[in-house]
């Protein structure tokens, strides 16, 4: 009987096992694109406030609102990353 059981557990343990690897998989994806949304919103954020400030002086209120932008985009992306460090 124990013999029995015991080839159950080993049927079993491999498409489960399968199961919780493909669940750890889908969450790293998921992970992974939500950095990948927030880089490019930095990106984006970053890219209008240089052009901001080009344009209209880096102590504009044009500029002050795009530094908000930034501020606001690094924060809800889980804190003030350091995105020029990451890119290099």
């Amino acid at each position: 009987m124990s013999h029995k059981v015991n080839r159950w557990k080993k049927i079993l343990f491999v498409p489960v096992l399968g199961v919780l690897l493909l669940a750890g998989g889908v969450a790293r994806m998921q992970a992974d694109d939500h950095d990948r949304q927030c880089d490019q919103r930095i990106q984006k954020a970053e890219d209008n406030l240089r052009k901001a400030g080009d344009r209209h002086g880096e102590h504009s209120g044009q500029a002050e609102k795009r530094r908000h932008e930034l501020e606001e985009a690094k924060r809800s992306c889980g804190g003030d990353r350091d995105h020029d460090r990451d890119r290099q």
